[in-house]
């Protein structure tokens, strides 16, 4: 079948790569456009579109165009949860909550500047 990709929708293209990048140890794949890069991390492939680039960031045929944001979300496994927490917040991120901590482990959600989830979860 191929890799596996997710595709989130950025504002700004640039942002969100220096982000990925520099914060959470993404490598940029392709960027062959200013509405379009591709990042990868492991074996997760991560698609940013900008709205009204490309065909993803086209309006649905009722004109709802794709925005960033939402619940849904990448998982990105880290070992020490508190201090990558410490390390991201003195670097001015964004997080929608404190770390939570179930069964599984502990998590928190952290924002891309386009204001997408991703889920920093250290297993218990």
């Amino acid at each position: 079948m191929g890799q596996v990709s997710v595709r989130y929708i950025v504002a700004d293209v640039d942002a969100a790569i220096a982000f990925y990048t520099e914060m959470l140890g993404f490598t940029v794949e392709t960027h062959p456009a200013p509405g379009f890069a591709s990042l990868s991390r492991g074996d997760l492939r991560l698609l940013l579109n900008r709205p009204g680039a490309g065909g993803a960031g086209r309006a649905m045929p009722d004109g709802q165009a794709p925005v960033p944001g939402g619940w849904n979300r990448i998982q990105l496994a880290v070992e020490d949860l508190v201090s990558t927490v410490e390390k991201l917040r003195g670097a001015g991120c964004r997080f929608r909550n404190e770390i939570v901590i179930g069964n599984g482990g502990k998590q928190i959600l952290l924002d891309d500047p386009s204001g997408n989830a991703i889920e920093l979860f250290e297993p218990a």
